[in-house]
């Protein structure tokens, strides 16, 4: 390996971390629709202007999302159709997790004897 390359597993671990912030997820979420400028970004996130700027930028470096801007309105989307499969296979893969959270409680609760009135 050369100096300067990241093993694979380093890079992914990388984009994940990036991934790693509710702001970051609930952009990428939001662009699944398509292109939003960044006054519907802001009035569906909640939050201060200077915060959504800084996790846009975050996002726009590491080209998992590209701007336009026509006067004065930047406008957001997504870079390509991969990512909005991975944020419907993370919601796939929560679902079943959750799924099976649920299952579990139920057979904890089932398997709890029955206590005695006294």
């Amino acid at each position: 390996m050369r100096v300067g390359q990241v093993p694979l597993y380093q890079a992914k671990a990388e984009f994940f971390r990036m991934l790693g912030h509710p702001v970051r997820i609930r952009v990428l979420e939001l662009l699944q629709d398509g292109p939003k400028p960044v006054r519907d970004l802001l009035a569906a996130i909640e939050i201060e202007p200077s915060s959504l700027s800084q996790q846009l930028a975050v996002l726009r470096r590491s080209g998992i999302v590209t701007s336009t801007r026509t006067g004065s309105t930047v406008v957001y989307e997504l870079a390509g159709g991969d990512v909005a499969e991975l944020m419907r296979a993370a919601r796939r893969i929560l679902t079943e997790m959750l799924a099976g959270q649920h299952e579990l409680l139920e057979e904890l609760r089932e398997a709890e004897p029955e206590r005695a009135v006294r």
